[in-house]
């Protein structure tokens, strides 16, 4: 689905990534690392909002278009974001903020002027019940918590109909209980509907809850590829300089939203 290979990244003459060569199939994957460590930047670079400095990315076999062209816009329509920060229009309702991501599929002139067909709407309604917030659908994106703005966004994103979603950070910001509702959330897509997710993860229990397998950078290196159960204390321990891995707190027994069948 998207290769890498030998990707270096550099700004103002300072290495990000360096030679990274990784392949991405239809599972769960966490990128995990210090802070610094090119994690940001790696999932910028496989949808092309930041430039290579050499090296490949391909998408189904397709090397990603140059910024601003057509061949790109394309390919990040099969691309969804999930940000740490949300990226909603805060003013427009959690239904608006669903159909932009249905935005690449209209005519531009009729997504100009904001214009949705029916289908699009019972679409985008359908999302927003799947995430468990069908009663919030007509609330502006600024009156809702952060949990419900990270759901509405991966709402968002599943709305472009994409082959992967890469989810930056998607619950740095968030309290325990709503972290685990959004990593549920995205765990149902992965296994349900056989959309890839790449997200950047901070806490490694997390990681060993949800993921499928690890990608660990360091300094702009990749220094690790495997399952999260050969994530053990001394590979922890070096990848992080010897301080303690970090762990996400909790908050007692957690209740989850059901999602509702495809």
């Amino acid at each position: 689905m998207i290769e890498v290979e030998d990707l270096c990244v550099a700004y103002h003459g300072r290495s990000a990534l360096h030679e990274i060569n990784l392949e991405f199939g239809s599972g769960f994957t966490a990128i995990i690392g210090p802070s610094g460590a090119g994690k940001s930047t790696l999932m910028r670079t496989l949808n092309g909002l930041v430039p290579r400095s050499s090296g490949r990315v391909l998408l189904d076999g397709q090397v990603l278009g140059r910024p601003g062209s057509a061949v790109l816009r394309a390919q990040q329509r099969r691309m969804g974001m999930v940000f740490q920060q949300f990226n909603l229009v805060r003013r427009l309702t959690a239904l608006d903020n669903v159909l932009l991501g249905c935005l690449g599929r209209q005519h531009p002139v009729r997504g100009a002027v904001g214009w949705a067909s029916k289908a699009d709407r019972a679409f985008a309604l359908h999302l927003l019940e799947r995430v468990g917030l069908s009663e919030q659908a007509w609330k502006r994106a600024d009156r809702l918590s952060g949990g419900q703005q990270q759901r509405v966004g991966i709402a968002r994103a599943l709305a472009q109909q994409p082959r992967v979603i890469l989810a930056d950070e998607p619950i740095s910001a968030l309290d325990p209980r709503s972290s685990h509702e959004v990593m549920t959330i995205l765990q149902d897509i992965q296994e349900r509907d056989g959309i890839a997710i790449i997200a950047n993860l901070h806490f490694l229990d997390t990681v060993r809850e949800y993921a499928g397998r690890v990608v660990a950078l360091k300094a702009g290196r990749l220094v690790f590829d495997g399952h999260p159960r050969q994530l053990d204390r001394d590979l922890t321990a070096e990848l992080y300089d010897h301080r303690p891995a970090p762990l996400q707190p909790t908050e007692g027994p957690v209740r989850l939203p059901e999602l509702a069948s495809a």
